[in-house]
């Protein structure tokens, strides 16, 4: 018997972003737009002796103005970026959770993809005197998902996700999951990262998926493009106020759009190497499109997990193809990777944010860096400059280590009331 149950519909009510390329969504969307790359030789500690000495560094922030020194102190950069965007997106979501009386109703599912590792390798770098922005080590290795809800005294289950480079994405589909079945009405939700230390880079520069283009770090980032010699591994952090629609609407919250459909899949392949036929790839997608109760025809732009090494935006493009067949080729896609360069496991979750900021503003964000596609990458990547469009539903791709993938829909938003639209 065919389940004819209404899907409880979850929206987006507030934003967080803190990015290489800005802080803030005016400043984030104006960079994007503009074609602007955050990539930049590394800063903050000695890279003399990498192959690799380029990143994507946040540079403007100051995690003392959104908390206590004693407590910036305490936590480690993921931490502090996390917390961070996490009361960025409550204001702009205008919420006051400080007054909630049922803050069991309120849950946090945070994507971090190398937590443990990140906060190890930051405190042994302060400890040798290897990193520049801090003086003292981090004292607490506190799950983020824990800082979060501790900060605002949050009952709701809170979780990591820590599935590589699909984790933040994960986290917000998990958290859409969450509100449907009913265990809260709010979820704080999205990625972070803070890979930018010693043992990390010289991890990725040793799996050699790392670009080296260290004399032209702007044009390092090249999704897509024939010469492009590897992703660039970037810091940042996108945090989310979902809310079922009943909620926002109920309270009056403005509302970016609607996550309207969710899909994950394993390849069961490789730790490092994505499978070779992209059949579980192209199921995430799949999944995702039929969990928003869509098909291929209503997706209107795709932007693309496009980090820039050989093996994903081929196989990407293989399974964008095997998906919407012949109409592959009149949809567009993009990777803002080109821009902020990977962020790892807030990747998901800051391209899920680009993907709203393009339904709201009917603009597809450009692949920069891209003059000379490789010959396998043939689909409308938006090159190098941003288009205009009407854009009603994107749907956001992100893939692990490991064969770890997930997509997410989003959707424009119509009031239930009528002709207003958010």
């Amino acid at each position: 018997m065919m389940n004819t149950t209404k899907k409880k519909k979850v929206v987006v009510t507030g934003i967080g972003i803190i990015s290489p390329i800005g802080t803030g969504i005016d400043t984030f969307w104006k960079s994007l737009v503009n074609g602007s790359s955050g990539i930049s030789e590394i800063t903050r500690f000695n890279t003399e002796r990498y192959p690799t000495r380029i990143a994507g560094e946040i540079k403007d922030f100051d995690p003392e103005k959104y908390m206590q020194e004693d407590l910036a102190n305490n936590l480690c950069r993921y931490s502090q970026l996390g917390l961070s965007a996490t009361r960025m997106a409550i204001q702009d979501s205008g919420l006051d959770i400080g007054s909630f009386n049922s803050k069991d109703r309120v849950g946090v599912s945070i994507g971090v993809g190398i937590e443990v590792l990140s906060y190890h390798d930051e405190k042994t770098a302060i400890e040798n005197n290897n990193y520049t922005l801090r003086t003292k080590p981090p004292t607490e290795n506190s799950n983020l998902s824990n800082v979060v809800s501790d900060f605002y005294g949050l009952h709701g289950q809170n979780l990591i996700a820590s599935t590589a480079c699909s984790s933040g994405s994960q986290a917000i589909g998990i958290a859409k999951e969450m509100i449907q079945a009913g265990q809260a009405d709010i979820v704080l939700t999205g990625g972070v990262e803070a890979p930018v230390f010693p043992l990390n880079l010289a991890a990725f520069c040793s799996l050699r998926v790392l670009s080296k283009r260290n004399e032209d770090p702007t044009r390092a980032s090249r999704p897509f493009e024939k010469d492009r010699d590897g992703f660039v591994m970037g810091e940042g952090a996108g945090m989310l106020v979902l809310e079922s629609e009943e909620s926002a609407l109920r309270r009056g919250g403005d509302i970016y759009g609607e996550v309207a459909g969710y899909g994950a899949t394993s390849d069961a392949f490789h730790m490092t190497k994505p499978s070779v036929d992209k059949v579980q790839i192209s199921k995430s997608m799949l999944l995702a499109i039929e969990d928003a109760d869509f098909t291929t025809n209503d997706i209107d732009y795709i932007n693309a997990h496009g980090t820039s090494t050989l093996a994903n935006d081929k196989g990407e493009t293989r399974a964008i193809k095997i998906v919407f067949g012949n109409d592959a080729y009149k949809v567009p896609v993009s990777s803002t990777k080109s821009m902020t360069g990977h962020l790892m496991g807030a990747a998901g979750a800051v391209e899920l944010i680009v993907s709203l900021l393009a339904i709201k503003n009917g603009v597809i964000p450009p692949t920069i860096n891209l003059e000379n596609p490789a010959p396998e990458c043939d689909l409308d990547y938006v090159p190098d400059k941003a288009r205009e469009m009407k854009v009603n539903t994107v749907l956001s791709n992100s893939f692990g280590f490991g064969g770890n993938n997930s997509t997410l829909v989003v959707k424009k938003v119509i009031n239930t009331f009528g002709n207003v639209e958010y």
